[in-house]
């Protein structure tokens, strides 16, 4: 058999001195013709591999380039050199495949994170990458063990669908339709008929309308998957592809929302910290570096280790939206003009003032609620004053918004009467509105950014750099 491999993270960690091992991998340097350190993106570190003097001509040596992938077959023995607490004593090396070191586009060097966006099919193969995607894997299956664990019904929603959850209009259109030729009814709009669905679709914005329909009859359910917006965004902060995690409950109200969101977000740090330490140290390390390079004002308090564990270890403040306006209104920031956007009642918080209040403010996470219902969407539960919802937003620090979540408005004469005060089509939305008619209850839920979450555990600063292929505007390559 081909491959009885072990893998680099493993021999590193059980430390079989004087057995034999085969390794495969990638190499990262070869030094003085003797000293590989090989690869296999199990971790950042690397396992060296020493090779006899003399026992290979100089044409094969020239081949062990960076990034050539070796077989390597030797016995394990204690290193001498500083570092490493053993290295690999060659008694076979196999190049599997080469790699022309004049064309390869990685050196042994530091590469800016914009010049890896330009190669996204090769930046796995850096520390920092295969850091941040192993951190990611964690993630997800932390997700898929909390709510299975739980209880949760994992449900997959549609990726294509006739609805739009948000009412914003910034969608991907789905269509078989020819572009150069599209059928037109008589009025000159679109005859949908000759299309694959016979109707318009698009691609999701999210899962949460049938999610409610799955937790109106499964009490607790939650969805992850890839969602959509057309909306052209060329920030660090947006892409036009990215996953959500959406769960949804019957049963709940606003403050168990807001319970589970906090235990959700705090097991996930938990998860991260227990599982994957290696590769967290090494990006607070590298965002260590990062900070240095800023002015003293503009440098983070704590460092990433840090600030995970006084995120995990420390209550989310819970204020309302009327109390953020008022302390944006008495800050200094505000004050003194260093806001952007302008601050009052009515507005949709920007980012620099959801950071203001977790950075500058409270120095924590911050749950707000109580938003203005004019700028919330129709499906969010009314509250007695007839100005605001039962809605709540999660804002961390050094992103702002990672969730966004409501109690739903069970009320079918409530939801039907602000379905119409924003044009939502009723006739369209006979299937969501039988929740409400059929044994309607009282339920909430709400969605993480999975990429945020990510860029909050790991530091990184642009959501580019947290998904392996971003979809941006005028950027869809790889």
């Amino acid at each position: 058999m081909f491959n009885k491999r072990v893998k680099i993270k493993d021999l590193l960690l059980t430390e079989p001195i004087g057995q034999e091992a085969v390794v495969m991998g990638w190499v990262r340097t070869f030094r003085n013709n003797q000293f590989i350190a090989l690869n296999d993106g199990s971790t950042n570190s690397n396992l060296q591999i020493v090779v006899e003097l003399g026992k290979y001509d100089e044409t094969f040596l020239k081949r062990i380039t960076t990034s050539a992938s070796l077989k390597v077959v030797g016995h394990v023995v204690a290193s001498m050199g500083k570092g490493q607490k053993l290295e690999l004593k060659a008694s076979s090396i196999e190049i599997l495949g080469d790699s022309d070191a004049e064309k390869y586009p990685l050196q042994p060097k530091k590469h800016s994170l914009e010049f890896l966006r330009e190669i996204a099919h090769l930046r796995f193969r850096t520390s920092t990458f295969s850091s941040v995607f192993r951190i990611r894997h964690s993630l997800a299956f932390a997700i898929h063990k909390f709510y299975n664990d739980k209880g949760f019904v994992y449900l997959h929603t549609p990726i294509i669908t006739a609805s739009d959850a948000e009412g914003a209009g910034e969608m991907f259109k789905v269509t078989t339709l020819p572009f150069d030729q599209t059928p037109r009814k008589e009025d000159g709009t679109v005859d949908f008929n000759e299309d694959f669905f016979g109707r318009a679709t698009n691609l999701t914005v999210s899962g949460q309308l049938e999610g409610e329909l799955a937790a109106t009859a499964l009490s607790e359910i939650y969805t992850f998957g890839p969602t959509f917006r057309a909306e052209n965004s060329n920030t660090a902060r947006h892409l036009a592809e990215f996953w959500m995690i959406e769960p949804e409950m019957a049963f709940y109200d606003l403050e168990d929302n807001m319970n589970l969101a906090e235990e959700f977000i705090k097991y996930l740090i938990r998860y991260a910290m227990e599982h994957n330490r290696e590769d967290l140290e090494f990006l607070a390390q590298r965002l260590e570096e990062e900070e240095k390079q800023k002015p003293q004002a503009e440098r983070s308090e704590m460092g990433l280790i840090e600030k995970l564990e006084f995120v995990m270890n420390n209550d989310f403040e819970r204020i309302t939206y009327t109390e953020a306006i008022d302390i944006l209104l008495a800050s200094p920031a505000y004050k003194k003009k260093k806001f952007k956007y302008d601050v009052s009642w009515g507005i949709d918080m920007q980012s620099e003032h959801e950071r203001y209040l977790v950075e500058k403010h409270f120095k924590k996470p911050v749950i707000v609620t109580g938003y203005p219902k004019a700028i919330k969407a129709f499906y969010m539960r009314q509250n007695d004053d007839g100005k605001t919802v039962a809605a709540m937003d999660i804002l961390a620090p050094g992103i702002g918004e990672i969730v966004g979540g409501s109690q739903r408005e069970e009320r079918m004469e409530k939801l039907e009467e602000r379905m119409k005060e924003m044009h939502i089509p009723i006739e369209e939305m006979w299937w969501y509105l039988d929740t409400r008619r059929f044994g309607t209850v009282p339920h909430a839920g709400f969605g993480l950014g999975f990429e945020r979450m990510v860029q909050f555990v790991t530091g990184m600063t642009n959501i580019r750099d947290v998904i392996a292929f971003p979809r941006t505007p005028k950027n869809a390559e790889f």
